[in-house]
């Protein structure tokens, strides 16, 4: 097999068609100057307040719609050029009213929270009122241990259980 290192004219020819092709879009460029006389170059047109004799290349397929003076006149915000630029009273004003409903917000669930915990406290209150009720009754007071056996409450059982229902009613019953 013999390796030919020549590149053959026609396929020099369509690598050179194919680069031309690939640089196509870079043609499509324009080109004006800005309001400080420094050229601009972009891929996108240039913004309305820039005159036509400031543009210096424009792609061939793209059009600029120029609107007569009078129209443009009756349509364009009289400004001398310059785009209107939202005062930062506007933004500062958003940027509160959006921090206050943030704050209403977390205040909204700081109280819901805060009535879960009150309601769970009035409903630990009102079990320990009624265990310590219980505790204090006389009856024999039963529990079932870890084998499943039932065991009778001795006295200092009985005395350990009623001290911490006592300190769950202190601090629940506030």
């Amino acid at each position: 097999m013999n390796l030919n290192t020549t590149i053959k004219p026609k396929c020099l020819a369509l690598v050179l068609i194919a680069a031309a092709f690939m640089a196509f879009p870079a043609w499509a460029q324009w080109q004006w100057l800005d309001g400080y006389g420094h050229k601009v170059f972009s891929d996108r047109s240039p913004p309305p307040e820039i005159a036509e004799k400031d543009i210096l290349q424009r792609p061939s397929t793209s059009t600029r719609i120029i609107l007569e003076p009078d129209a443009a006149a009756a349509t364009a915000p009289k400004s001398n050029g310059v785009k209107p630029v939202a005062k930062s009273s506007d933004k500062d004003t958003e940027l509160l009213a959006k921090k206050k409903q943030a704050q209403a917000q977390e205040a909204e669930a700081k109280k819901a929270e805060e009535e879960k915990n009150t309601k769970a406290k009035i409903s630990n209150c009102e079990r320990a009122k009624t265990s310590l009720t219980t505790l204090q009754s006389g009856i024999r007071i039963a529990t079932v241990n870890a084998k499943g056996e039932r065991e009778f409450l001795d006295e200092t059982k009985l005395a350990q259980e009623t001290k911490r229902v006592q300190e769950t009613i202190e601090s629940n019953c506030k």
